[in-house]
């Protein structure tokens, strides 16, 4: 489970940065995501025809980052994170589904497919904590 302090972050936030690479090269994307502290998971959307989605179909391991935008220094806030992203199984799909459209309930109307990004590990800067402090959680050990 992540730490307290990341969690509130990531309640007050919506958009990440999804970097992904496969053989071809690298590619990033924003997406909108619902994260389950419960489960320390992320759910988000996108096209199955969409690059990003065709490259971590081939490498599932991922960078996500989640940033404040702001210029002042002492308010700098920001999430930095490795993990794999998967289709949920049948299993998985209602509960995938219902996090995301209890966040944003517009999103029925999409056609659309259902992601989970995993996060294994995440690196936090908040300036709150002191001028370059970072909260690290390893979620492998």
């Amino acid at each position: 489970m992540l730490p307290e302090a990341m969690t509130k972050f990531l309640k007050k936030h919506h958009v990440m940065s999804l970097a992904v690479s496969d053989s071809e090269g690298i590619w990033s994307a924003h997406c909108f995501y619902a994260y389950d502290s419960a489960r320390s998971c992320f759910v988000f959307t996108s096209d199955e025809e969409t690059r990003h989605v065709k490259m971590l179909t081939a490498n599932s391991r991922v960078a996500v980052s989640i940033a404040l935008e702001t210029r002042i220094i002492g308010k700098i806030q920001g999430l930095q994170m490795s993990g794999t992203v998967y289709k949920p199984a049948d299993s998985e799909y209602e509960w995938a589904k219902n996090s995301y459209l209890k966040r944003f309930p517009y999103a029925i109307v999409m056609k659309t497919s259902f992601w989970i990004f995993l996060p294994d590990y995440a690196k936090m800067t908040d300036n709150a904590f002191g001028f370059g402090k970072k909260l690290i959680w390893d979620g492998k050990g």
